[in-house]
């Protein structure tokens, strides 16, 4: 485990996971992987958490990827493989978090990190903040498919081709202009922003949120339209029963 992936809790409801290894634009080791898949767990099992932001420290990125050091092991094809299978188990998990989540972008958002902003369901960011996976100019390496068919959810083929195949980067105007932000604002306002929109999702209903985070997920990844099970449990849920109740009486308007 890593002491450079911490979780708090700064509002009621809202758990805070920060990468915090500034030195290193944020990138990320194997022990901080695991780490960030122990606090999902942690965010998970705990009912009182509706709303998880992910952020990082340092103020000029939110994460840059893998350490490039874990590459020079790498001796054969296999192992990529093997790495791959790695990053998507981090980014699945996030994807699959039954609550809203929100990447709080101040910085770069490049290669694994970009994959895992778009994993969350909202992005803020900062109008420093770039967007690209430059691995045709860095690594040399590629990405799996189903982080590309995320990518291409988000941005569209000709923009993640612009990324992939000439290594370049959307500025934050672009990224808003294109929907993949939620909202451009100045670095001393990004925290009260991403808190305040963390505040608003966790005033709206839980059952339909987790539904169509579920559903989206499937279709987007997985291409799948299957959902008796999410229908039956947003039908069969206490919420449900109470707000139609609510609505009724006139007391939910």
């Amino acid at each position: 485990m890593s002491d450079q992936v911490t979780l708090s809790k700064p509002d009621a409801g809202t758990a805070q996971i920060l990468i915090d290894r500034p030195e290193r634009h944020n990138a990320m080791t194997i022990p901080m992987y695991e780490t960030l898949l122990a606090l999902i767990r942690q965010c998970q099992n705990d009912t009182s958490v509706r709303c998880i932001l992910i952020r990082g420290s340092g103020g000029k990125s939110f994460v840059s990827g893998t350490d490039i050091d874990y590459f020079t092991a790498l001796r054969d094809g296999r192992q990529g493989i093997a790495y791959e299978a790695l990053v998507e188990r981090v980014i699945d998990a996030v994807e699959r978090i039954r609550v809203p989540t929100v990447a709080v972008i101040d910085g770069w958002a490049v290669g694994g990190g970009l994959a895992l902003a778009t994993a969350c369901d909202f992005r803020v960011c900062s109008g420093a903040s770039r967007f690209g996976v430059p691995i045709a100019k860095t690594l040399s390496n590629t990405l799996s498919s189903r982080n590309l068919a995320r990518l291409h959810a988000a941005f569209g083929t000709p923009r993640v081709k612009k990324m992939l195949l000439l290594a370049e980067f959307l500025d934050a105007g672009e990224a808003l202009a294109c929907g993949y932000v939620y909202d451009v604002c100045d670095q001393d306002m990004l925290d009260s922003v991403a808190r305040s929109l963390a505040q608003r999702l966790i005033g709206l209903s839980a059952v339909t949120q987790q539904a169509a985070k579920e559903s989206l997920r499937r279709i987007v990844v997985e291409q799948r339209m299957d959902d008796d099970d999410l229908v039956e449990a947003v039908y069969g849920s206490a919420e449900f029963r109470n707000a139609v109740t609510a609505f009724t009486s006139g007391r939910l308007k």
